[in-house]
């Protein structure tokens, strides 16, 4: 709004009857919140301390669930209502896949999901087999015993990740626990610095990874792909590699004759 303004004012210096807005009538400034990208060390900690949390009536396999809920959340960049929408049926052994259905945007897809991923999946339901608690495919995976069995709520689920960020001592810069949807942000970022480590063609590999979190283009993506250090470094390395031949420091400039 500002650039509007800005705009306006500038106009003004040739055109005296351009409108200018009064800046006490645009909307307070919103600034977007700045993710929280979370490192492999960050989700180990995470993931061992899941180990500590103590079962209740209500909860009977939290230490299971929440463990389960950091690896797919981290590993897949699913959307939180995508994941405590996944019903057991949904997770197929046989292919290694994850059925995501009717999403944003009303649309479903097929996730494959590597072995380790799969294996985390089937300890998860061996446990609730042991405990012979509901195992049927349309049973929500992410699963609770309020009410008779049911989804974990959003809410329910930052109940069981808030202690474990503070735990760990994971903050973002201002001092807050990370958001769980910064775990989607994480996600596409890391994706991007295995690319550019792999030698990959990164451009290519974007509409690829939009099919993967669900987007219709790549341009929602570039939401989520944030110019870390990291990725800053691995960019200008990789520039430096193709095109550095083409770039010469300019001549030495001569001292003035006095």
């Amino acid at each position: 709004m500002l650039d509007v303004h800005n705009f306006c004012a500038y106009r003004r210096r040739t055109d005296p009857d351009c409108f200018l807005p009064d800046l006490a009538s645009f909307p307070p400034y919103h600034q977007r919140a700045k993710p929280y990208i979370f490192s492999t060390t960050d989700v180990a900690k995470l993931l061992k301390a899941a180990e500590g949390l103590t079962p209740s009536h209500s909860t009977p396999l939290r230490p299971e669930v929440t463990r389960l809920a950091i690896v797919l959340l981290f590993t897949t960049g699913i959307r939180r209502g995508e994941l405590l929408n996944l019903t057991v049926g949904d997770y197929n052994r046989k292919e290694a896949t994850l059925h995501i259905r009717e999403t944003k945007f009303y649309k479903s897809r097929l996730l494959p999901i590597n072995a380790q991923i799969a294996d985390e999946v089937e300890r998860y339901l061996r446990a609730r087999t042991r405990k012979r608690l509901p195992i049927q495919p349309d049973t929500p995976l992410i699963w609770n015993a309020t009410r008779g069995g049911r989804a974990y709520t959003g809410t329910g689920l930052l109940y069981c990740l808030r202690p474990l960020l503070r735990e760990c001592g994971i903050r973002t810069l201002k001092g807050q626990p990370p958001r769980i949807h910064d775990l989607r942000h994480s996600f596409a970022v890391n994706a991007l610095m295995r690319w550019y480590r792999d030698g990959a063609d990164v451009e290519s590999k974007l509409p690829l990874l939009a099919t993967y979190l669900g987007h219709g283009s790549a341009l929602s993506t570039h939401h989520y792909l944030h110019f870390i250090e990291p990725i800053r470094t691995a960019a200008s390395e990789r520039f430096a590699l193709h095109y550095g031949a083409l770039i010469t420091p300019p001549p030495a400039r001569k001292g003035r004759r006095r």
